[in-house]
């Protein structure tokens, strides 16, 4: 079958990479896709939100499958737009509905979800310029620290941990009366802190189905010893050492399954991933959010440990076949370690050309483009997170070793990365 995958990151370049291993896909399109999927498909020059001209080119080229990598085009209702041509009525999408979508699109959504089916989360309050005032009052009672989540889409930046009220009551203006995050924090969620240890689950499901997928942690903090501010993913590994056991059996039990008959309840049409985002406290899991599709660069660790062929996985989705599906995992670890731009997240400077990514690799190293763009003949960066570097190891701390080997061999002008992915699993 002809797929079309959209998107342009090194989750994209990851998921064009393992779509490509498929016995089920004939020809792999990747749009706007970047010079890493290139080499692996055929990039279309095509915006992710451009509906129209995606539909257009469905119909062109007898795409069977539409794989949707970032958010943006899932909250805006991409999968309600192909569902909606009769042309199209049979192509799978991969992705879900914009009504249920709305788990990632807002954050208050989402929230009062968990709410409604019982799964754990820590409480919570929202505030828009109508109860600014009252918002003002909340937070100055407030126990420390404080979370501020942005409502909306805000490119994983939107939430700050305040340790001060001061610094909770700054934020809170910035981002309702001066809109720091646009659009997206004219709602702010108030949330309790709960401390403990971050991780992700991911989840394939047609609404009623579910499978598993490799677990992930990633790194958001762009310092070591994760400080400074958050950005997009300077990391992550694969898998977690605490996710087995008791724990995982207390996240199927609270979390997944309860989200999943959830959307059945609530006649939310989802075929695609769920992101769990999870927070271990004292071994109890609570979700701190969900996304609506794979995360970046969580996606550049699961992907190399899926065994199983993915297309089928989507197969097995759109004819209700998942509860039949064993996913097989590499036993080998995985770890990634982004290249960013100096000065993200903030502001960084385009256009530095990059050198080594045509290097010869470990077969155990794998190298995902994202914010890469072409100039003449020459790689330039063209985004904060550059590329990913991937590797398989016995153990964590083998796999992150091997990615901070391969980089010695890349480089461009004020590159910057983390060399402590990983750091609470190594020995």
């Amino acid at each position: 079958m002809n797929i079309l995958l959209l998107g342009a990151g090194g989750r994209e370049h990851a998921l064009a990479w393992k779509i490509k291993q498929s016995k089920h896909c004939n020809r792999l399109y990747i749009a706007p896709g970047n010079p890493g999927t290139a080499a692996i498909g055929e990039n279309v020059a095509m915006g992710v939100g451009d509906f129209s001209a995606i539909t257009a080119f469905c119909k062109a080229q007898a795409i069977g499958m539409v794989v949707v990598g970032p958010e943006d085009p899932l909250v805006n209702g991409i999968y309600d737009y192909i569902k909606a041509d009769p042309a199209l009525s049979n192509t799978i999408v991969v992705g879900p509905s914009a009504a249920a979508a709305r788990l990632e699109g807002s954050k208050a959504f989402a929230k009062a979800f968990m709410e409604r089916q019982g799964i754990p989360t820590a409480a919570y309050k929202e505030f828009t310029k109508e109860n600014y005032l009252d918002g003002i009052a909340y937070l100055k009672a407030h126990a420390l620290p404080i979370v501020l989540k942005a409502d909306g889409l805000a490119a994983g930046k939107g939430v700050v941990i305040a340790a001060t009220h001061e610094e909770a009551l700054s934020n809170f203006e910035a981002m309702i009366l001066s809109a720091r995050f646009g659009a997206a924090s004219e709602k702010v969620v108030v949330e309790q802190f709960l401390a403990g240890v971050e991780m992700s689950v991911f989840a394939l499901t047609n609404g009623r189905q579910f499978v598993l997928l490799p677990e992930a942690k990633d790194y958001k903090r762009i310092g070591e010893g994760d400080m400074g501010p958050n950005t997009g993913g300077m990391g992550a590994v694969s898998p977690v050492p605490f996710a087995q056991g008791a724990f995982m059996e207390k996240v199927l039990e609270r979390v997944v399954v309860p989200t999943i008959s959830g959307l059945e309840k609530e006649g939310l049409v989802y075929h695609g991933f769920v992101f769990f985002g999870l927070i271990n406290v004292g071994g109890e899991p609570f979700v701190i959010e969900y996304n609506c599709r794979m995360g970046d660069p969580e996606t550049e660790v699961v992907m190399p440990r899926l065994e199983s062929d993915l297309v089928d996985l989507f197969l097995a989705m759109d004819q209700n076949r998942l509860s039949e599906v064993e996913v097989k995992i590499d036993p080998r670890a995985a770890a990634t370690v982004v290249l960013v731009s100096g000065g993200y997240p903030g502001e960084y400077e385009r256009g530095k050309t990059i050198h080594g990514l045509d290097n010869v690799f470990p077969a155990e190293t794998m190298v995902f483009h994202a914010g890469i763009g072409q100039q003449g003949e020459n790689l330039v960066t063209s985004g904060g997170r550059v590329a990913a570097v991937t590797s398989y190891g016995e153990s964590i701390g083998s796999s992150v070793s091997r990615s901070l080997q391969a980089i010695q061999k890349i480089s461009f002008e004020n590159m910057a990365f983390r060399k402590d992915i990983g750091h609470e699993f190594k020995p």
